[in-house]
């Protein structure tokens, strides 16, 4: 939350001529409620089921740029396969608030535990990561031009030649 995802994701999707989507803009299209609605009238394990049902189908359709959304990482399809290019854009807790702070849209600011579950969420992200980018005080375009060199550079996980970011 507050890392940029959308933004960067929609300046390398560019940089990279694929597609863009960011999973909870997809989630709201298709369901016609807002991220905070879901959470609100549904909870969230079922946004999280929805969320997992909506990820699955894009990693399944064609080439894209997708932004996820906090709770996402945990998806095993993420960690397991090796085609998918996963991008930690590490945002620091004090600035991340300051991005975010006050969006009554972020059904996640009201948590309690909201600290403690940004230190947890570090690890995970670090776990799936193939690339981990730092974003505190940096220009998204920049951001985009440094992720975008860094995945051409990207060795393969089985041995061969590095592949290309438009590799499967």
């Amino acid at each position: 939350m507050g890392a940029g995802k959308t933004t960067v994701g929609n300046l390398l999707a560019t940089r990279l001529g694929l597609p863009f989507a960011d999973s909870d803009q997809v989630i709201e299209e298709r369901s016609g409620r807002p991220v905070r609605r879901i959470f609100a009238e549904d909870g969230e394990p079922a946004f999280r089921a929805l969320e997992h049902e909506t990820i699955a189908g894009l990693l399944d359709g064609t080439e894209l740029v997708l932004a996820l959304g906090g709770g996402a990482a945990t998806q095993a399809k993420l960690a397991a396969d090796p085609g998918i290019h996963v991008i930690y854009l590490q945002v620091g807790y004090d600035q991340a608030l300051q991005r975010v702070g006050g969006d009554a849209g972020r059904p996640m600011l009201v948590r309690p535990d909201l600290p403690g579950l940004y230190e947890r969420r570090r690890s995970v992200y670090a776990a799936v990561a193939t690339l981990e980018v730092a974003t505190d005080g940096r220009h998204p375009e920049t951001i985009a031009s440094d992720i975008a060199a860094q995945l051409v550079r990207v060795p393969a996980t089985d041995g061969q030649a590095p592949r290309s970011p438009l590799a499967p």
